[in-house]
């Protein structure tokens, strides 16, 4: 087997606060298949693959496009692993299959608002420097964030608290969608949140975490607007 660029889509079967996440139903098609279709569609990689411990998730993915050459292992599968030794041991994987791989992006199988433009504008930061990542704004100053701390209530940053918002400096943060890299970058252990990535900025209201049903409900809305 021969990569150049190739797309990596963790997904587990375990995923604990919304069960099957990875291959619920919205709008009619699984979860996954979202961030298939988005990698597909920038015909930049030379294979999709899905990195899973789970058969049903691994039938899906198939359906949808993408491949599935090897079972991640069960200690990689579990709560507390993150995402780059996932990523680790699909590339390393792939190399022990005789793969030959350039640049490789990491896109999660939960971001159904994600096009193939965004994660073609990743590609092309490469030119600059060896990592990028998709992020977004806040929607409110973090510099004026409360907090409760023995149960009292206090401003996290008290030297802020009582400035106005447009004096103060925009805070961006990781939206959670994708994660471009060399290969070199990828296999030790990659500085993605320093100077050595680019951020690709994404709007706001394309971006959605999914970790509760509150999430979930959210997330419906916002594809049914697109």
């Amino acid at each position: 087997m021969s990569l150049g660029n190739i797309a990596v889509i963790p997904a587990r079967g375990g995923s604990q606060r919304i069960p099957r996440k990875n291959i619920k139903q919205l709008n009619g098609k699984p979860l996954i298949a979202y961030s298939i279709e988005a990698a597909l569609k920038t015909k930049l990689f030379d294979h999709i693959i899905v990195s899973t411990d789970d058969a049903e998730i691994a039938q899906v993915a198939q359906e949808w496009g993408a491949e599935t050459p090897f079972t991640r292992p069960d200690e990689l599968a579990d709560h507390f692993t993150g995402t780059t030794p996932v990523m680790q041991h699909a590339l390393r994987s792939l190399m022990d299959q005789g793969a030959q791989i350039d640049k490789a992006c990491l896109i999660y199988a939960t971001c159904p608002l994600l096009t193939a433009e965004d994660i073609h504008q990743g590609y092309l930061a490469l030119e600059k420097t060896p990592l990028s990542f998709s992020a977004t704004t806040f929607d409110f100053p973090v510099q004026r964030a409360l907090c409760v701390r023995e149960g009292k209530l206090q401003p996290m940053y008290p030297e802020y608290i009582g400035k106005r918002s447009q004096d103060l400096e925009e805070a961006i943060h990781d939206a959670g969608q994708f994660y471009w890299g060399k290969l070199e970058q990828w296999l030790t252990n990659p500085a993605m949140f320093s100077e050595l990535a680019t951020p690709i900025m994404l709007p706001r209201h394309r971006v959605q975490d999914l970790d509760t049903e509150e999430d979930w409900l959210r997330l419906q809305q916002l594809v049914s607007t697109v």
